[in-house]
């Protein structure tokens, strides 16, 4: 009878602990839900059970303080590469590590290899992988395959959509060198016939029989997005001429066609970035277009974005949104994601801002210094920790109950 009475009492605590995770002291800022303060954020299993002030740490089995830190929803990466594309990186590499919780792989697979790409990146990654489909039926594995206008099936391309609602959240066009419109029309039909946007890089080159006024105003339709807005050789936002943002970007802006950041290795410009921020001109979305290169030297993953925009003079909160929220309903999956929203999955960064003096690099390898750098410093997705960078999740060491090194 003792020993039944002893057992449950051992069992009491446990049973007055309801949350499995407590974030506790945090600054949260959840733009979908218009917080932006101190308070603790709760996770039953993989989901957001409650988010409010002073939740008692005895209600959770593990309490992680994270004051002094900013917790948001986890970051979501509009443009990244995952397959297909000679450069693509392994998501769990790198996603995880600076609080991005979900990519989206940016036209890796076209109808005839997304199977391959579900099975061998989808299915097998932490990190959660949605997909851009390529209007190319082979992907982006080249010109045999991005300039082959007879493979581009807008009815096959949104079939394949259609039957994968999960992952495929739209088309991309990219890297087609012929010349005219025949790639971003097609792409354009397949998008009408399945219901989702359509992601635009598209050289404007002097041979390609295209121009940044026409693919904005009358070939993109309102909720497509173009990638890259930080270059001028995919689309010229700011003229050459008098440095002034061009009236068709502030038109196709108005009628709702979306500018994606897609910082990558050879698209974010010093020289067009600064005059765009000056006039206001800044990203509907941030986004990385991360692979082996970009993540060297140009180092362009969401927190190195963020914090260019910050440097450009956007507010952090405001960098968040676009990094969360906006991404998260673009692509129509505000609010299963994008979201601390009581309920829904528990995709969690915990970011840091430090002071100093950073080097932030653009494509050309042209450096400005800024004194704001974010950084991730942990992540959960799906209700689990998947990083800890200051190990603020583990218990401080002490000798007492340690194993001493005989020497």
């Amino acid at each position: 009878m003792l020993y039944l009475l002893g057992l449950l009492l051992l069992a009491l605590p446990a049973a007055g602990q309801t949350y499995d995770i407590l974030l506790k002291g945090g600054h949260v800022l959840d733009p979908a839900n218009n917080i932006d303060g101190i308070r603790d954020v709760a996770i039953r299993g993989n989901t957001i059970a409650r988010v409010a002030a002073n939740i008692p740490e005895s209600e959770a089995r593990k309490t992680i303080r994270v004051d002094g830190r900013y917790v948001t929803p986890g970051l979501i990466d509009l443009h990244f590469h995952s397959y297909g594309y000679s450069g693509a990186i392994y998501p769990d590499d790198t996603a995880l590590l600076t609080g991005t919780t979900t990519v989206v792989d940016a036209g890796g697979p076209g109808y005839r290899t997304y199977a391959d790409f579900k099975k061998k990146i989808v299915q097998r990654t932490r990190t959660r992988v949605l997909a851009l489909i390529n209007i190319a039926g082979g992907g982006m594995v080249g010109s045999k395959s991005e300039d082959n206008v007879a493979d581009m099936l807008p009815d096959k391309t949104a079939e394949v959509i259609k039957a994968n609602r999960d992952v495929i959240v739209g088309i991309k066009v990219a890297h087609f060198g012929k010349p005219g419109w025949d790639a971003l029309k097609r792409a354009v039909e397949a998008g009408r016939l399945a219901g989702v946007p359509v992601m635009v890089d598209d050289k404007i080159f002097t041979n390609s029989e295209r121009t940044s006024r026409e693919k904005l105003l009358d070939v993109m339709r309102p909720g497509d997005m173009h990638t890259h807005m930080y270059n001028d050789r995919q689309v010229e936002i700011i003229s050459r001429f008098n440095g002034k943002v061009q009236e068709y970007s502030i038109e196709a802006r108005r009628r709702g066609v979306l500018f994606d950041l897609g910082h990558g290795g050879g698209s974010f410009l010093w020289t067009v970035a600064m005059p765009a921020a000056r006039q206001g001109f800044f990203p509907d979305t941030i986004s990385t277009d991360l692979h082996s290169s970009s993540i060297m030297m140009q180092q362009s993953d969401m927190p190195n974005c963020i914090s260019k925009m910050m440097l450009l003079g956007m507010k952090f909160e405001d960098a968040i949104a676009k990094s969360t929220m906006m991404p998260a309903k673009v692509i129509g999956k505000l609010p299963e994601i994008g979201t601390l929203g009581e309920g829904k999955i528990a995709d969690v960064a915990v970011l840091a801002i430090r002071e100093g003096t950073f080097a932030f690099k653009d494509a050309w390898g042209k450096k400005r210094l800024g004194t704001k750098k974010v950084e991730n410093v942990l992540t959960i997705r799906d209700g689990k920790l998947a990083y800890d960078a200051e190990g603020r999740a583990f218990p401080e060491w002490t000798k007492a109950g340690a194993y001493e090194v005989i020497p």
